[in-house]
């Protein structure tokens, strides 16, 4: 990838950048008034197609928003079982929260992970009345890879339909993801998408249109392994073509400080949580 996408010195710097994460789940502390509700809830066949779900412990008069997030590491690592912390912080924010593992490359490449996402979604969709939530207030959000699965479910609208639920996505949050990162050359972006017969369709940005799920997108400005530049074109794309997009730049932070602010530990740094919790209440509302 050029000067949009990934910086090329750092082929193996999405996965490294993500790893420690992980340890935020053993560090601790977390947020009061979330739970664990379900684990290993299958929406597929395959072993990693099972989700984790986390609920508020506060009571409400009416069911909860429903979020789905997808956790990144280049397309080709990571695990739920690291992120409870992540969802957590929004499940006690008001939020059910279904946590996925998708499948990963090299078992999969180009659009099997994308299709996950979809189906992961879907299955929420249909279960959130059992976890206390609303199906028909339903939103998306991911970091870096996972921001990348998070908004091409939400823009490409085959995806959502082949999963047997259009429309479901009401609203879609990025953090630190890569939208536009043509020409591949990289690794990590080379393995999951170098076989597609056109590349164009890779690219979340290949697919703005002005009646898509609004987007918020997060970046910080400091960030050596997908350019912020990447959420500046999604966003200025999208109102061009007459959707709905809010973008914020978070000065001097990087790619793993983006999602590690939602942690109690590293939440001073910037109000990433804040915002973009903000941006879901008010779409899903």
């Amino acid at each position: 990838m050029t000067r949009r996408g990934f910086l090329a010195p750092a082929a193996a710097a999405l996965v490294a950048a993500c790893s420690p994460l992980a340890a935020l789940n053993a560090l601790g502390p977390r947020d009061r008034g979330a739970k664990r509700l379900a684990t290993g809830v299958p929406y597929g066949e395959d072993q990693r197609q099972r989700m984790d779900v986390l609920v508020p412990t506060a009571a409400s008069a009416t069911p909860w928003p429903v979020l789905v997030f997808f956790y990144g590491g280049g397309w080709d690592s990571g695990s739920r079982a690291h992120y409870g912390w992540a969802a957590h912080a929004l499940a006690a924010r008001g939020f059910v929260v279904a946590v996925p593992d998708y499948r990963l490359v090299p078992t999969v490449r180009f659009p099997g992970f994308i299709e996950d996402a979809a189906a992961a979604t879907a299955r929420a969709g249909q279960l959130a009345a059992n976890w206390g939530g609303d199906p028909a207030r339903l939103g998306v959000i991911g970091h870096s890879a996972g921001a990348h699965l998070a908004t091409m479910i939400a823009l490409d609208r085959r995806y959502m339909a082949a999963a047997g639920a259009p429309g479901l996505i009401k609203a879609a949050a990025g953090l630190a993801g890569p939208y536009d990162f043509l020409p591949l050359d990289v690794a990590a972006s080379i393995n999951a998408f170098g076989r597609a017969p056109d590349l164009t369709l890779t690219q979340p940005v290949t697919f703005v249109r002005p009646d898509a799920p609004p987007l918020w997108l997060g970046h910080g400005t400091d960030d050596e392994v997908v350019h912020a530049e990447d959420t500046t074109i999604l966003c200025e794309r999208m109102v061009a073509a007459g959707g709905r997009c809010e973008a914020t730049l978070y000065p001097g932070l990087n790619h793993a400080d983006l999602i590690a602010t939602f942690s109690p530990l590293f939440r001073k740094k910037a109000p990433v949580l804040e915002d973009v919790t903000a941006f879901l209440r008010r779409e899903l509302a």
